[in-house]
């Protein structure tokens, strides 16, 4: 007979969708070896969602900026974030992203602020990994 307290109280697990999946399909984007220069010392990954919105390049921005640094941007702030909250599993950071179409246009716009979450968990193997994510890509 089956320990009680061990058992699972759904059933047996029908399907998981790992990390490792998550990062081959594209869903997640692996941004370890850039995190551990910034400081960070176990694997981060990037929701494609939050890649999207406050790295990748959109069109018109070559020139003024560039993906290495908008990523390092987002790595410094979420680390900074995440020594302020030790105590917690996850913390909403705050990143500005300026729209260089709109700022040459007017110098006075301020940046756009966006709201990230910093979420440790557990990996494919119950190691600890961070993800960057938004709140509805939890």
């Amino acid at each position: 007979m089956p320990d009680p307290r061990t058992a699972e109280p759904f059933g047996p697990v029908l399907f998981a969708y790992t990390r490792a999946q998550a990062i081959e399909d594209g869903v997640l984007v692996d941004v370890t070896e850039t995190a551990r220069e910034a400081g960070f010392r176990i694997p981060v990954a990037l929701s494609r969602s939050v890649w999207e919105r406050l790295v990748a390049l959109p069109e018109g921005y070559r020139g003024f900026q560039d993906e290495a640094g908008r990523l390092w941007d987002v790595l410094w702030m979420a680390r900074h974030y995440a020594l302020r909250a030790s105590n917690s599993d996850r913390v909403r950071m705050c990143v500005l992203v300026r729209d260089i179409r709109k700022d040459l246009r007017d110098s006075n716009r301020p940046p756009r602020r966006h709201f990230p979450i910093v979420a440790i968990g557990a990996g494919d193997r119950g190691e600890p990994v961070i993800t960057i994510l938004w709140p509805e890509d939890d």
